[in-house]
């Protein structure tokens, strides 16, 4: 093996350049395979022999690089979806199956050109969030073996840390496609419910599971996804990709911070100092912090293992768990267990009270673009785990638990190392939130937020973040995943604070700053009501400037804002004092009769001030 193979770094643009530079795709596959071979950490529970792998590179012989976007990668997959012709384990021996087929979204992988090389360790049946409840051993750190990887998806994000894969396949119900990402300095995204498909994946809760992707970059994941995120007829649960409107991953943007007394780092005073650093960071990056209530959040939490959604993980293996319960993990076997006893009143109960909490919390979004917290508040070391397994697996699911039950998208992403305490040199990291499907500007955002801290290396490797390139804003996903934005110039009652707003945040639209119109306009109150409206006109002389606030505004609703405007008022093309032209309100001349001249106030506020 060549001194450079040794060497290669496994993000995808490392793994681009040595393709376009003439490298075998099969030497690359050797490499990957030489390392997985060292695996020290439990991360795998099966490592594919070199026949289970030849169909997959022999499928690549003679293509061109260039024509497939994900050619010759190696990526792992969490042993509670499905590869063809390999035991699905699902962390339990006893419940071993050999599926004919690969799962759906696995399908699309390789199709795409990637090459699976294991199938990875988890805590069983994706029941934990610290990688110790396997009987396949438990799933070390990847940058200190005393410590916990963070689960379930353990070996996922392990193997790619350690740099033996590009990428890999997770699970997410609670917390397992982030926390493992946040302890292994990588990149956990944890898609909208729905965008990945779930057929050839063992649930655990159906309703609130989704596939999840570790990369060492955003703009990796990011490409995985654009690959794998396909809508599938046959999976009840799966969702096509919609608009995410306005993109405010660029900035200016709002993002919600927890109060205070919501904050709970359990006793890690490292992590307080890197979450203060990252809400700094998020700042230069244009960001405005907008302080939240997390109470209805985690209230919203405590739902998924106190309420009837426990269920969900007993019906999904209820009839093996009921004939052999001795083969499942102690602590898994008291969670799951605990579903028999929940009723379909203990359902509809706690799914009311679970509507009611999303109602509460979703109306952050009118104030915020999405919401930082720390992905975990603390790490724990793999022998205290295990020696209080229920109390502190909880803690590390403070921030997590509620977030697939409120139907958000997330991405974990590195936001430094602890710099004191026994977790001293250990990777730490934050999640940034925000409804479904705005997947896309989550993760620009996350790949700014990483790119900020310039020496970061990525993973647990040698290679720097600085050598890999950032996300580009044309990088998008397949599918309808945008449909652009629309900027709208408003004068009047459409402004912040005033009466018709609403129905600019309605329609999810963004302030993007206040302004003022060339001096060519002739402001009026219009008569009538019973919302008071006033009224632009540009005119050749005798004009002043106006106040105005520009919005951006998800262009699939742009239609439907335009045609509530009542004449004699529409949307036209409005000058600005610097020159540019917008879509704005604009009035026919014919309807200012009646009105009042207010072109000398300059501003509508200023008119109802008088009022």
């Amino acid at each position: 093996m060549t001194t450079h193979l040794q060497d290669l770094s496994f993000d995808l643009a490392s793994l681009r350049a040595a393709y376009a530079a003439g490298t075998p795709v099969r030497a690359v596959i050797a490499e990957a395979m030489r390392r997985c071979a060292s695996d020290e950490n439990h991360a795998f529970i099966h490592r594919l022999t070199d026949a289970e792998i030849e169909p997959y590179v022999a499928h690549l012989d003679g293509v061109d690089p260039a024509s497939l976007p994900l050619y010759g990668v190696p990526f792992a997959i969490k042993d509670n979806i499905d590869l063809a012709h390999i035991p699905t384990t699902a962390g339990c021996p006893e419940y071993a199956y050999t599926p004919g087929e690969s799962a759906f979204l696995v399908q699309q992988l390789i199709a795409a050109g990637t090459v699976p090389l294991g199938k990875a360790n988890l805590d069983q049946f994706a029941t934990g969030l610290n990688g110790t409840r396997s009987p396949y051993g438990a799933c070390r750190n990847a940058f200190n073996p005393a410590f916990v990887s963070g689960g379930s998806s353990s070996g996922s994000a392990v193997s790619v840390a350690k740099g033996w894969v590009s990428f890999s396949l997770g699970t997410d119900t609670a917390g397992s496609g982030r926390v493992p990402a946040s302890f292994n300095n990588l990149i956990g995204l944890k898609p909208s419910i729905g965008l990945l498909s779930a057929t050839g994946v063992v649930p655990a809760c159906r309703s609130v599971d989704t596939v999840s992707i570790f990369a060492l970059t955003a703009a990796d994941a990011q490409a995985v996804l654009a690959v794998a995120a396909v809508y599938d007829e046959a999976d009840a649960f799966s969702r096509a990709a919609k608009p995410f409107g306005v993109d405010f991953s660029a900035g200016p943007f709002r993002f919600g911070v927890p109060r205070p007394q919501d904050l709970n780092f359990f006793g890690n005073d490292a992590a307080i100092a890197l979450f203060a650093q990252s809400i700094e960071r998020l700042h230069a990056l244009g960001g405005t912090a907008v302080e939240i209530d997390l109470t209805p959040f985690l209230e919203a939490a405590r739902l998924l293992y106190e309420g009837p959604w426990v269920a969900e993980r007993y019906v999904a293996i209820q009839d093996f768990i009921d004939a052999q319960p001795d083969a499942v993990f102690p602590p898994v076997r008291t969670i799951i267990e605990g579903g028999k006893a929940k009723t379909a009143a203990d359902a509809f109960a706690a799914s009311y009270k679970l509507k009611a909490l999303k109602r509460v919390c979703d109306a952050v979004w009118q104030d915020i673009d999405c919401l930082l917290t720390p992905t975990a508040g603390t790490i724990y070391r793999i022998a205290d785990m295990q020696a209080d397994p229920i109390r502190l697996n909880s803690n590390l699911g403070y921030y997590t638990n509620f977030m697939n039950l409120l139907d958000y998208a997330a991405v974990a992403v590195p936001a430094g190392f602890q710099a004191s305490g026994d977790a001293q040199g250990l990777p730490w990291g934050v999640t940034l939130a925000a409804p479904a499907f705005k997947d896309v500007p989550l993760l620009r955002l996350a790949d700014r937020f990483h790119r900020a801290q310039a020496a970061l290396s990525i993973g647990a490797t040698s290679a720097k973040l600085a050598d890999t390139p950032a996300i580009h804003s044309t990088d998008l996903p397949k599918g309808s995943n945008t449909a652009g934005t629309v900027k709208v110039a408003v004068c009047g009652a459409h402004l912040s604070g005033l009466p018709l707003n609403w129905q600019l945040t309605q329609r999810g639209a963004r302030l993007l700053g206040a302004v003022q119109s060339a001096p060519e306009y002739k402001f009026y109150a219009l008569a009538g009501g019973p919302v008071q409206r006033p009224g632009m006109v540009r005119v050749n002389e005798g004009g002043a400037a106006i106040d105005m606030e520009v919005w951006e505004l998800p262009a699939e609703h742009f239609g439907s804002f335009v045609d509530g405007i009542p004449a004699p008022l529409g949307i036209g093309k409005v000058k600005l004092a610097d020159g540019s032209w917008v879509s704005g309100f604009v009035c026919e001349a014919v309807g200012v009769e009646g009105g009042t001249e207010i072109t000398q106030l300059g501003s509508w506020r200023a008119w109802l001030a008088q009022q």
